[in-house]
């Protein structure tokens, strides 16, 4: 069953952010962008540089709108030791979400029971705590923190033009389209 356009469930976790320990909930998300950027697990080597992408490009995210959640199975206990001992994560501006009780994993269905990890899943959250974009790569696979925010400027700009779609590799200010009966067979 694909999540796309379903509403995020209920969670209660802990995130390290900011040199404290603070509560998420769905309620935070509620109001405005957000990205939950799941990966497998902290002091490992796919994972921090992910991660610091994400950090290089966190002040463009937050101009758009857009709170970035880092996710993984660890405890939030986990995420400050390796804020704390790893240049790359010591970057790191964004909420560290822990999901010990693989909760959010579980709710977005990137959980590998039998590892207790999740997979590189990336959602994409509007403001009224839709889910607007999936992605989910293989362990090895590592994303790129430019890619995903043409693609949430992409759904930013389609939420806030009705009747408009973002073509492939559309950057803003290009031309989108509205698809009506003149545009069949036309593209």
């Amino acid at each position: 069953m694909s999540l796309i356009g379903s509403e995020i469930k209920p969670f209660k976790a802990t995130a390290f952010h900011a040199g404290k320990f603070v509560d998420v909930t769905e309620a935070t998300l509620k109001g405005k962008w957000s990205v939950f950027f799941f990966y497998p697990a902290d002091f490992t080597f796919v994972c921090p540089t992910e991660l610091e992408d994400l950090a290089t490009n966190y002040a463009a995210f937050k101009a758009i709108g857009v709170e970035i959640y880092g996710v993984s199975t660890d405890t939030h206990f986990a995420h400050k030791a390796w804020h704390d001992t790893s240049p790359a994560i010591g970057k790191i501006e964004y909420p560290l979400v822990g999901d010990p009780t693989l909760t959010l994993s579980r709710n977005f269905d990137v959980l590998i029971e039998e590892a207790g990890l999740a997979d590189r899943g990336t959602f994409v959250i509007d403001p009224d705590g839709k889910i607007q974009i999936v992605e989910i790569n293989a362990g090895g696979v590592g994303r790129n923190a430019l890619e995903l925010m043409r693609k949430v400027k992409a759904a930013q700009y389609v939420a806030a033009h009705p009747g408009e779609v973002c073509p492939a590799k559309w950057e803003e200010g290009q031309k989108t389209l509205a698809p009506s009966l003149d545009l069949v067979g036309k593209i």
